[in-house]
C-alpha cells in the first residue's frame, strides 16, 4: 500500500511541477513583452532625435564624440 502512495503522489507532483513550469514560463513571457515595449518606446524617441556620446579615453584622457542621427522610415 505504501508503494501505491508513493506511486501517486509521484504523479501528482509531476503534474504540479509541470503547472509550477508553465506558470514561470507565462511569467517570463510577460516580462520580455515589457521590456520588448520599453526598449521600442526608448528606440522611436531616440530616432526623432540625434544624440551626442562623450566618452573620455581611460589611457589617454582625450574626450571622444559620437554622434548617433537617426531618422524614422517615411511609411510612419
Amino acid at each position: 500500500m505504501a508503494e501505491e502512495n508513493e506511486a501517486g503522489g509521484g504523479a501528482a507532483e509531476q503534474t504540479l511541477d509541470t503547472e509550477n513550469i508553465k506558470r514561470r514560463l507565462d511569467m517570463l513571457d510577460q516580462r520580455l513583452d515589457n521590456i520588448d515595449s520599453i526598449v521600442t518606446a526608448l528606440v522611436e524617441r531616440v530616432m526623432n532625435q540625434p544624440i551626442a556620446l562623450n566618452i573620455t579615453c581611460p589611457h589617454c584622457g582625450k574626450n571622444v564624440e559620437i554622434a548617433i542621427i537617426g531618422s524614422e522610415k517615411p511609411g510612419k
